[in-house]
């Protein structure tokens, strides 16, 4: 996808001719002669009537937005927003003592998958130390399969989650 330069001249089949004024990560801020200020997403459907070019060397806002995210993503612990399978929203988790006189304890599922997420991304900053760090060869392999076996661990909460992209990953079977 190319973007458009701020002062390109497009035409949108909602709100005619505009002039992009701003970009963000996800939408452009248009300027349309009869609707005034209005903001469409980077990839809405409108005409390109003439696309404007920096003329310096510049990066956009959406280009400092994306490498700032990759770069948050792979040294914090920032999480990122993991959506919950559909079928869990609303529902709840019941941990139900075998004495029944003793009272069960329910959680919201989305309380329980927020917290597995947590592990989850704790567990990934945890490897990115340990392949950064100063330790010998072998001990980084010892740490890194140990983290694989906890991945491993957690398949178990996999049904949780709304992508399998997103899912936990133990150790491949050879």
């Amino acid at each position: 996808m190319q973007l458009l330069g701020i002062g390109s001249r497009i035409n949108h089949s909602e709100f005619g001719k505009g002039v992009v004024t701003n970009i963000t990560s996800k939408q452009y801020w248009v300027t349309f002669m009869e609707n005034g200020l209005e903001t469409i997403d980077l990839d809405a459907a409108f005409e390109v009537i003439e696309a404007a070019e920096n003329e310096v060397d510049t990066i956009s806002l959406f280009d400092v937005e994306s490498s700032l995210v990759q770069i948050l993503k792979k040294w914090s612990d920032v999480s990122e927003i993991v959506p919950i399978g559909d079928k869990w929203k609303g529902g709840k988790l019941i941990l139900q003592p075998e004495d029944t006189n003793l009272k069960p304890k329910e959680i919201k599922v989305e309380d329980f998958f927020h917290k597995i997420t947590m592990v989850r991304d704790r567990l990934r900053v945890m490897e990115q130390k340990v392949n950064s760090s100063n330790l010998e060869a072998q001990e980084k392999t010892d740490l890194q399969q140990y983290i694989t076996r906890i991945y491993g661990s957690l398949t178990t909460f996999n049904v949780l989650f709304k992508s399998k992209e997103q899912q936990f990953v133990g150790q491949k079977s050879k």
